[in-house]
């Protein structure tokens, strides 16, 4: 039976997914959407209007390869829901999750490659199967800021002024990079996070927030010592410091 000839639910009878459906959650209304919890997220629920990081494999019936994936992608990019995502499923599914959670998703044609299919790949009518990993996620208003410091820092990079105002440009990208490095650290993304940390130190070598932000981040890359060494560094310029002080316990 070819797919074109399934019924209307986009799925042969007694099919594979036909039987993984029977104890998946509903999550449309409609059966469209239908979901099975892998792993367990948590905190609050994806908002409407945030850009997520997410890892996903895309599978056709009886086939083994995923068709669309971005899981050998060492970084995958930060997508913005209702823009960047075409899948009305996958919004749907997305919406539905918790940070770190993992999610086994069946879409059915009308969410997802339609009627028509998407030729050569996607036959017409068929129903998909999408495994997703919420890493993380911003909310409308932290996600316009990242895009903001980005935009900020790259522009602060190629503004070409005279020596004496070279500080001026130093000091107005000092702040930019601080957030840049706590919004990566936010998103799971230490390597970045310390790499833009250590460039704000290459400005203000003192700079406390600097420090905690590298140390930080090497506890996440599992860099004992180097954190260490940032943290007391943290610590000399604001010995009292309650988020310094802790992260330094938890070293100890």
């Amino acid at each position: 039976m070819s797919a074109s000839s399934w019924p209307q639910n986009g799925m042969p009878p007694s099919s594979l997914y036909e039987r993984l459906s029977q104890r998946m959650l509903d999550i449309s209304g409609d059966r469209g959407v239908l979901k099975d919890v892998i792993r367990e997220g948590g905190g609050d629920l994806v908002a409407p209007d945030a850009s997520v990081l997410v890892k996903y494999s895309g599978y056709l019936e009886h086939m083994d390869r995923p068709f669309d994936s971005n899981y050998f992608r060492k970084t995958p990019r930060l997508m913005k829901l209702g823009e960047d995502i075409t899948l009305w499923g996958m919004e749907l599914g997305l919406l539905s999750m918790r940070r770190g959670e993992l999610a086994r998703f069946l879409f059915k044609p009308n969410y997802a490659y339609g009627t028509l299919g998407c030729p050569p790949l996607i036959p017409p009518n068929t129903t998909v199967l999408f495994e997703i990993e919420l890493l993380d996620f911003l909310d409308s208003a932290e996600s316009d800021k990242f895009c903001a410091l980005s935009a900020a820092l790259l522009l602060l990079r190629r503004r070409s002024a005279p020596p004496e105002e070279q500080h001026l440009v130093e000091a107005a990208k000092l702040p930019v990079l601080l957030n840049l490095s706590f919004t990566y650290l936010k998103l799971d993304r230490p390597t970045i996070a310390l790499r833009y940390g250590e460039q704000a130190l290459v400005i203000d070598q003192k700079n406390a927030k600097a420090l905690f932000r590298c140390g930080q981040a090497c506890l996440l890359l599992t860099e004992y010592q180097k954190a260490r060494d940032f943290l007391v560094r943290a610590q000399k310029e604001q010995p009292f410091n309650h988020d310094i002080n802790n992260e330094l316990k938890k070293l100890a």
